[in-house]
């Protein structure tokens, strides 16, 4: 696959201290650098444009171009489930890492869309994959901020003497939690998996600076099927099982706190977010990418994207980037940070220097 280009955050999460810059590498509180060793991508066959969609829903190819800049996405097939896509991005993240599944310590996966609410979706593909002796975990309420949450947990594994490879996995199917009608949600989000074997590496290079923080609020959310809304006949004839969400508080929150993550953790890194050489931003529409590169200064053309032919993948969409990034693009030395936002709200962002 090849993609093409098209104010500072608090938090009690710290990869340096707030006081001064710091220098490349130091501060992270990590004893053992992590670096990325190899990453792995999955994507659907089925392709849904536009046209097909405006079949079935109340909208217009026009309406959803000019909201969200997709124009396609993919679907998973029936009868598959979201650890088809996890085991599949796996597969090709061992095999670009060289890194036998074996030797992966723990299996992380990011995703709001499970197989079912038990087991773990994380157990399911760590034994699929040959993983047997992994430590299994799962990230399921963090959805879109699963990059940054899955990567940030690995690393902090991986300070353990006993941790030498941690997988990340993040995989939705958003087809399959949005109502079949939804005109304003159905065109957003597409099906994919993305996954990242993380490893020791030089002092200096990997993960050199972080930043995360919260923010509560309903505005993305599915009601049914907690301990506060059961599921029950009623609350699926009235659709509470699906996601919902206020758009206009997610662009208010999205083009805020994207940007301004990003600007700390290169802060953090000791550097000028200009001086980045790649980024990997959550796909969550053309718009708000557009808006951060903005608020950036930088030339939108330095964000990829995918999102114009995958949509937003959730848990996968950095993923996607990352994988196109590390395949076609990255240098040794180069500096990358992926930023992400979930509901919640959740959000953060990782600087890597890459060692080759």
């Amino acid at each position: 696959m090849h993609v093409t280009a098209s104010g500072t955050a608090h938090s009690s999460h710290s990869g340096t201290a707030l006081l001064e810059a710091p220098r490349p590498g130091e501060g992270t509180g990590l004893t053992h650098p992590v670096g990325i060793m190899g990453t792995g991508l999955y994507l659907p066959e089925r392709v849904v444009s536009n046209t097909e969609l405006v079949r079935t829903l109340d909208t217009t190819d026009e309406w959803i171009t000019t909201r969200t800049g997709i124009q396609e996405r993919r679907y998973l097939a029936e009868g598959q489930v979201t650890s088809d896509m996890a085991i599949a991005a796996a597969h090709q993240a061992l095999e670009r890492s060289g890194v036998p599944a074996c030797a992966i310590d723990a299996v992380i996966v990011a995703t709001f869309t499970p197989d079912q609410p038990l087991p773990g979706t994380a157990l399911t593909v760590m034994h699929a994959i040959g993983a047997r002796s992994a430590l299994p975990l799962d990230l399921t309420q963090v959805g879109c901020a699963g990059a940054v949450h899955g990567i940030f947990t690995a690393a902090h594994l991986l300070q353990n003497q006993h941790f030498r490879n941690v997988l990340v996995i993040g995989a939705d199917a958003g087809s399959r939690a949005v109502g079949p009608a939804d005109r304003t949600l159905r065109p957003f989000l597409g099906d994919a998996a993305g996954a990242v074997v993380l490893g020791r590496t030089e002092p200096g290079y990997g993960i050199v600076a972080w930043h995360t923080d919260t923010e509560p609020a309903p505005d993305v959310q599915i009601r049914a099927g907690g301990t506060r809304m059961p599921t029950t006949g009623a609350t699926v004839a009235a659709g509470e099982h699906y996601l919902k969400m206020d758009g206009k508080a997610v662009w208010r929150m999205a083009t805020d706190k994207l940007p301004a993550t990003i600007l700390e953790t290169a802060r953090r890194a000791g550097t000028e977010v200009t001086d980045i050489e790649h980024f990997a931003v959550h796909q969550a529409n053309l718009n708000i990418l557009r808006e951060t590169a903005r608020v950036l200064g930088i030339e939108p053309g330095r964000i990829p994207l995918t999102v114009p032919f995958l949509g937003n993948t959730a848990a996968a969409s950095p993923f996607t980037v990352l994988h196109e990034v590390m395949e076609n693009r990255v240098a040794h030395g180069d500096r990358m940070i992926l930023a992400s936002i979930g509901p919640g709200y959740v959000w953060g962002s990782i600087c890597f220097r890459h060692h080759v």
